[in-house]
This record gives C-alpha cells, structure tokens and sequence, in this order.
C-alpha cells in the first residue's frame, strides 16, 4: 500500500514540474501560429499581384483607347466607316508594351480586345461626335488557390472586363 502512496507522490511532483517546465512552448506556440501567417502571406501576395496586373491593364486599355481617339478618322460617324479593323493594333498594345516585351506574370492573359464607336449628338463642334469605347477581356488564375481552398471553396480564376472611352479627334 506504501508503495503506491510512493508511486503517486512521484507522479504528482513529476506532473508538477512538467506543467511548470516552460521549455520549448514558443517552439509549439510557433508552430501553431505559422500556417496562419503562411496563409496570410499567400493572400497578400496574391492581392498584391492582382492590383498590379489589374492596373497594367487599365493603363494598356488607356493608351489603346487614346491611340484610337488619335488614328481613327474624325469623319467616321458621317462616312459610316467601322473601327473594328483597330482591334489586332490595340491588342497588342494593351498585352504588350513599347518594347514588344509582354507586361502581364504568365498567369495573366488578355483573352481579347474590341472597338467600336457611337455617334453622340448635342451642340458640339462637330455633330454628332465620335466617341471610340476600347474594351479588353481578361483572365487570372491564381496559383496560390490550393492554398486558398483551406477555407472553403477557392476561386482559381477570375475574368475581368475593363472599358475605356476617348473621344475621336482623328488624324
């Protein structure tokens, strides 16, 4: 019986100084805490990443539209002529910049971009004025998804739609 009062106490003192012992507990609160700041990184790049591709391809989409303002003809709404035959030009002007080098990570494609024009009357200098609207369809996939998918359903890829309208002043 003393035995097992001896045997007890041990383990009693020896739980003690276990609960105590404070060694390696940053180790484990570490190690708890670093999936979460994984995760956090992840999406902050991929927020990052997106901005920029985004913004890229706003700036190409305003350059072609001003290119088109420039190089499609200011008589276009009276002669009836089309600017649809620009959009192989502003497709390489919104991928691509001055350089020839692409401007979109290999994760961003611009799937295509269109022109066209309407005729909006008023008391303008001209009647009705040209406004060339310049529209660039592209997508992104996100290589961090998996990661993402920890939480639920993950988008691998999203497909954006940016316009631009510039008034045509022609040649």
């Amino acid at each position: 019986m003393q035995m097992w009062g001896t045997l007890i106490s041990r383990f009693a003192l020896a739980t003690r100084r276990f609960g105590r012992d404070t060694r390696g507990a940053s180790l484990v609160e570490f190690g708890i805490v670093l999936p979460f700041m994984l995760l956090m990184l992840a999406l902050m790049i991929e927020a990052g990443r997106f901005m920029w591709s985004y913004q890229v391809a706003v700036e190409g989409v305003r350059d072609a539209g001003r290119y088109l303002a420039r190089i499609a003809p200011v008589d276009i709404c009276q002669t009836g002529g089309t600017v649809s035959g620009y959009s192989p030009t502003l497709l390489g002007m919104v991928r691509n910049n001055n350089s020839g080098s692409t401007l979109f990570p290999q994760y961003v494609t611009v799937n295509s971009v269109t022109a066209s024009h309407t005729c909006v009357s008023g008391t303008y200098r001209i009647s009705p004025t040209p406004v060339g609207t310049v529209t660039a369809n592209m997508t992104i996939q996100f290589p961090f998804a998996g990661i993402t998918s920890i939480f639920g359903d993950s988008m691998t890829t999203l497909t954006a739609t940016i316009s631009d309208q510039s008034r045509i002043f022609g040649q």
